[in-house]
């Protein structure tokens, strides 16, 4: 597979420079590790239109520490690239210079490119994704039409968070109208209107991490966290108080970070009075994960990432091979779900062996923290709560999570189903003692108001005191009476 051995990208950012390590899954490899520094290659090119010995010193020390890192991982491919600081600054050729000494072949992206790799990296982690990405780094700003998992055009702006405080020196009325001419000129104006925006760069991510504390959410997730299009005006005046004012404390945001966030949300405000999206979606998904997307073939790009993924967690601690899929294809034919909820069934039981490598006391919590807090993507909040919530029950823990705020997330009724495949899942890991051949030899389906169970004949003993309690629970859950057919 592409990545069982592990790769890297290395991205020479206008604000960080970090390192990447993916291993695992082809669609959706796991990052093994991650590391960034802040070296501020773009902080001085708006007066100077150079980047400053002390930027590219420090950024030649990370990049020489993550030479030494990869050799030592045995990465077996390492992409580099470099964006918008180098690529405009006039000792950016010496720069450049001085990475290849390191042993490295720096790849300079266009602005173009560079707007192109974001909206990759958005439809690799959100395929259904249909609006406008704004990648907003050090240097510049892209914005990225995507929809049907293709990006359709993309548009490079001076509008990084390095030249922001120049530009915003000159009112904000006068800030506003040029970014609003700036996206009537690269022709975004027209088509953004009612459509998700999709948040792309740390300044982002951060303001994101800032507005989930500031709101206590219960799950802070950043991937795919909404906001509404209102709410960077109502951040505003929270950016501007320092935190000692009230008491708050934001350790998920970097030091670093926190200076740009007001420039980061100001730009905000104006895209979004310029553009008119229906909604703010976060995606930690960017250059980097769009490379490896760009990569794959097509039939590698249509697969499901939250699939794979779930796949790839379950596959190590699964019973047998493929034991997931069998499971959901047992249980699948007593639901009527919607493709969205079909795919979050499937996803649970992919998972449904994750576990069993725990003390059994704890297993049902187990399933709750790796359904909440696994790297999933393509998966909103209220989509891990469901996982949550049927990885609970099907490992025992009952019908109601113990976090209402966290289950509050979720409508009843979505809980309610949730809860039925977890115990749809429990019944068929009962029944098939967690191996193929119970399973395969076995029928659930709903019939004139029973829940069936059909058992061949040499299977019959299978259906013992622990297989029966279960079928009546899940009988008992969806309405039905419970009733066993054994044929042969």
């Amino acid at each position: 597979m592409f990545a069982e051995a592990p790769v890297a990208i290395i991205d020479i950012g206008s604000n960080s420079v970090r390192l990447v390590v993916y291993s695992g899954a082809k669609r959706i490899p796991s990052v093994i590790f991650n590391e960034k520094v802040m070296a501020g290659l773009g902080r001085d090119i708006s007066e100077t239109g150079a980047m400053s010995e002390a930027a590219q010193e420090r950024a030649l020390d990370a990049l020489e520490r993550f030479g030494l890192l990869i050799r030592q991982m045995s990465v077996v491919r390492v992409r580099v690239v470099a964006t918008a600081a180098v690529r405009e600054a006039s000792n950016g050729r010496g720069f450049l210079k001085d990475v290849r000494a390191l042993g490295f072949e720096p790849r300079i992206l266009s602005g173009e490119e560079e707007g192109r790799l974001a909206g990759q990296g958005v439809i690799s982690a959100i395929p259904d994704a249909d609006g406008t990405v704004g990648d907003l780094g050090g240097g510049s700003l892209e914005l990225v039409e995507v929809a049907r998992r293709k990006v359709r055009r993309s548009a490079s702006l001076p509008f990084g968070v390095f030249r922001l405080d120049d530009l915003a020196d000159q009112g904000e009325a006068a800030f506003a109208k040029k970014v609003r001419k700036a996206i009537i000129g690269a022709g975004f104006d027209a088509t953004a209107e009612g459509r998700p925006f999709y948040l792309v760069g740390g300044s982002w991510r951060a303001l994101a991490r800032f507005d989930m504390a500031l709101s206590e959410h219960p799950l802070p997730i950043t991937h795919q966290h909404a906001m509404a299009p209102e709410r960077p005006g109502e951040l505003r005046d929270a950016l501007r108080r320092p935190a000692k004012e009230d008491g708050r404390t934001f350790p998920s945001i970097s030091l670093a970070r926190m200076p740009t966030l007001p420039r980061a949300n100001q730009m905000l405000e104006s895209l979004v009075e310029a553009l008119r999206p229906s909604v703010l979606i976060v995606s930690s998904f960017g250059i980097r994960e769009g490379l490896l997307y760009d990569e794959l073939d097509l039939a590698e790009q249509k697969l499901d990432p939250l699939i794979e993924a779930t796949r790839e967690a379950g596959a190590g601690l699964g019973r047998f091979e493929q034991h997931g899929k069998l499971l959901d294809d047992w249980i699948a034919p007593i639901f009527d779900d919607r493709p969205s909820a079909a795919r979050l069934r499937r996803a649970a039981c992919m998972l449904s062996d994750i576990a069993w490598p725990a003390h059994p006391d704890f297993r049902a919590e187990r399933g709750i923290d790796m359904a909440l807090h696994g790297n999933w993507v393509a998966i909103d909040a209220p989509g891990r709560v469901m996982l949550a919530q049927a990885l609970f029950c099907a490992f025992g823990g009952g019908r109601e999570l113990p976090y209402p705020e966290i289950a509050a997330l979720c409508t009843a009724e979505e809980l309610k189903r949730a809860s039925s495949w977890g115990y749809a899942m429990r019944l068929g890991q009962r029944l098939s003692g967690g191996v193929a051949a119970g399973l395969l030899r076995s029928r659930l389906a709903v019939r004139d108001g029973a829940l069936r169970l059909a058992i061949s004949g040499a299977d019959a003993v299978l259906f013992g005191e622990t297989v029966e309690r279960r079928l009546k629970t899940l009988a008992g859950d969806l309405g039905l009476r419970p009733e066993v057919a054994i044929s042969g």
